[in-house]
């Protein structure tokens, strides 16, 4: 074999083996990218489901992913019946402005013809007794009346007197003469509770603190008439 002819089938062989080696670092150099990029993925995949989870603490510490708004537990609480509640006819309670005194037929009244003057219901806390016909035009205008006796604890009387101090359309005031120790009244409706913690003072407010019963609803609830 010639000279020449062994020479360039050495460089045949040395560009075979370079092109060998460029193929595997090649091959090496592709695998280190795809292990890279799967590392990468693989990470912000983990990152991203923290994330979410975080989100969605955060969301249902603030009650606005899967826990309920207190805005939608109020909605939830306005609806359904109310246990032991009496309802009357608000038809037939009637609603003239008078000054003569009114005989209401049950205690404390829920309707019927007021004084000119409302109580004011902004959220008010009467220590003494309040005139009758001047509370009934409070809840003409939308308000929760709550009243107690002195059988009422007074634990239950400062945590009820908490609740409407914070609820505008609301009062509460002493009531010697009525049946339960402590009651709670819209226009045409009524319920005994057995406290405060008892549920339905919860779900009484909600449904008629201006609620559906209101005979004139956004009616003012200050102005009138003052606690003596």
């Amino acid at each position: 074999m010639s000279y020449d002819r062994r020479a360039r089938i050495e460089q045949m062989r040395n560009a075979d083996r370079a092109r060998d080696r460029r193929n595997r670092i090649l091959t090496v150099s592709l695998s280190a990218v795809v292990v890279a990029g799967l590392v990468a993925f693989g990470s912000y995949t983990i990152l991203d489901k923290s994330d979410s989870d975080g989100s969605d603490s955060s969301m249902t510490a603030d009650g606005k992913g899967g826990t309920p708004s207190a805005g939608e537990k109020d909605e939830n609480l306005a609806t359904g019946p109310i246990e032991g509640e009496k309802s009357w006819d608000a038809k037939k309670l009637t609603r003239n402005h008078v000054t003569d005194a009114v005989d209401y037929p049950m205690k404390p009244p829920v309707g019927g013809d007021h004084d000119p003057v409302w109580m004011n219901c902004d959220g008010e806390v009467y220590k003494k007794p309040i005139p009758d016909m001047n509370a009934v035009h409070a809840l003409e205008h939308g308000s929760v009346w709550v009243t107690y006796t002195g059988d009422a604890p007074a634990a239950d009387v400062a945590k009820l007197a908490d609740r409407v101090a914070k609820t505008p359309y609301s009062l509460m005031s002493p009531y010697k003469d009525q049946a339960g120790a402590i009651m709670l009244t819209a226009w045409g409706k009524q319920v005994t509770v057995d406290g405060a913690d008892d549920p339905r003072v919860a779900r009484f407010f909600a449904h008629y603190v201006q609620g559906p019963q209101t005979p004139e609803p956004g009616a003012a609830c200050t102005g009138g008439r003052d606690g003596e």
